[in-house]
């Protein structure tokens, strides 16, 4: 009787490190494709609810979390001007020069650390430097790494 209760209790453990896992690989999916969103935004200034649904509508976000996804897309958009003000400190170059997708992966990076404390840094700067690996020119993820990394020292506006 006692293997069966401590199978259940690790079989319930096992569970919940998918359901963790799950979720975790549905929030990356979910960065990815803001991301992507996000970009769109920048380039060509389409309202992000008409982004949303065209992203929504596609089997891209099948497997995502769509709920931070619009999250995303609708926090960062309404935080711009506050995150480049805070990431224009950590850059040397205007951010007009920047390649868009360095800054939409930079922007969404800027937005989780000052402004989700449920986040971890590094979990934030982690996600980043996978979509620039994904989405960015050959060294872009150092680029983004350094400058997450010295925006963590800054202190988060809640």
């Amino acid at each position: 009787m006692r293997s069966l209760a401590l199978a259940w209790k690790c079989l319930s453990i096992f569970q919940v490190l998918e359901l963790t896992e799950l979720a975790s690989v549905s929030r990356h999916l979910a960065r990815r494709c803001a991301a992507q969103a996000l970009y769109q935004w920048m380039l060509t200034g389409q309202p992000t609810a008409e982004i949303e649904a065209a992203f929504i509508s596609d089997d891209g976000l099948s497997d995502s979390d769509i709920s931070y996804f619009r999250h995303l897309i609708e926090a960062v958009p309404e935080r711009r001007e506050t995150l480049e003000q805070r990431l224009h400190g950590m850059i040397e170059r205007p951010l007009s020069q920047l390649d868009p997708v360095e800054r939409a992966i930079l922007l969404i990076g800027a937005y989780e650390i000052l402004f989700r404390p449920d986040i971890p840094n590094g979990v934030a700067i982690n996600e980043a430097i996978e979509m620039a690996h994904l989405f960015g020119a050959t060294d872009s993820f150092k680029f983004v790494n350094g400058v997450l990394d010295r925006l963590t020292g800054e202190p988060r506006d809640l």
